[in-house]
């Protein structure tokens, strides 16, 4: 049993390296950026949870959305602060991993809620009399579970299959991911191929399901003008949301695999980066300011708080 486990307890992240000159100034942007997606994201949680008027299936699956934002947010930003003031850049065994875990299954729960909120978009144009039949809390409830639960399972699985003696240490990024983590490994397994394939099949099938209610709603929306309207008002917000995070995803991912290694280190920070700063900040901003509810909600809680602090001033 002792012969799969790797003797190696910390892992060495290069990403850094070379910054030194600009580590405060990058430090304080990024707690800035990290304060800002806290902010923004809190807001319409807390607005959310507080109106009853938007406990509607198309808020409560923003609400999980933005809940998600700090969840994988907070995989990389305390650690990402820590290395910045740090001369030494290294991250346990354990620890690599669990950021790992984070990172993509809060990027596999993103693209299920959004998948979700397709699915509510297609359901309330295309077959607006059957919306409140099909959209009950019960199936909303099971949604949002299954949203959550799949991709913590496809990563424990991923993770407890692929158990591998490493031959290095090294990970020439500013997180552990499982692309460069496998890469270490000493041996490939079978297993190790497979599941990660499947992984990438399960959440391209969801891409598909998105494209295809997209299809269907425009060609709804081509016949009625009350429907061109809804999907301006709802649509386009998803839509602006879904083009962020699979954009900002993309340019990491194929970077990462196919990118040259000639770019400077400050350019390959910023693209994995990208998915951890623009989705979390934008889409709360995106919602906030184009859905009417959210918006007046967020105008009136404003307002009241300057009445209150006039008042005890």
């Amino acid at each position: 049993m002792m012969d799969n486990v790797s003797v190696i307890t910390t892992f060495t992240l290069s990403g850094l390296n070379g910054t030194a000159n600009y580590r405060v100034p990058l430090f304080a942007l990024t707690l800035l950026c990290y304060c800002v997606i806290w902010l923004v994201n809190v807001t319409v949680i807390v607005t959310i949870i507080v109106d009853k008027s938007l406990h509607e299936p198309m808020y409560i699956f923003l609400c999980n959305l933005c809940i998600n934002g700090l969840y994988g947010t907070s995989g990389f930003y305390p650690k990402f602060l820590i290395d910045l003031l740090s001369p030494t850049h290294v991250i346990s065994y354990a620890g690599c991993f669990l950021q790992a875990f984070v990172l993509y299954s809060s990027a596999g729960a993103d693209f299920s809620l959004l998948a979700l909120m397709a699915y509510d978009r297609y359901v309330a144009i295309c077959q607006p009399l059957l919306y409140h039949s099909v959209m009950t809390k019960q199936r909303i409830c099971v949604f949002v579970f299954f949203a959550w639960l799949m991709p913590f399972f496809l990563l424990f699985v991923s993770s407890i299959t692929s158990t591998m003696r490493l031959c290095g240490s090294h990970i020439p990024k500013i997180y552990c991911v499982n692309f460069y983590i496998f890469n270490l490994a000493c041996s490939v397994s079978i297993l190790s191929i497979i599941i990660p394939y499947f992984n990438f099949t399960f959440y391209f099938g969801h891409a598909v399901f998105v494209v295809w209610t997209y299809i269907y709603m425009i060609k709804t929306c081509l016949r009625s003008k009350e429907n061109r309207s809804k999907f301006m008002k709802t649509c386009l917000p998803h839509l602006l949301t879904l083009t962020v995070f699979v954009v900002s995803l993309l340019f990491d991912v194929f970077y990462m695999r196919f990118g040259s290694k000639d770019l400077p280190q400050s350019v390959q920070n910023f693209m994995a980066m990208e998915f951890l700063l623009f989705p979390p900040i934008v889409n709360p901003i995106i919602y906030g300011f184009q859905l009417t509810q959210i918006r007046k909600r967020i105008q009136h809680f404003v307002r009241s708080t300057r009445r209150v602090f006039r008042l005890t001033s």
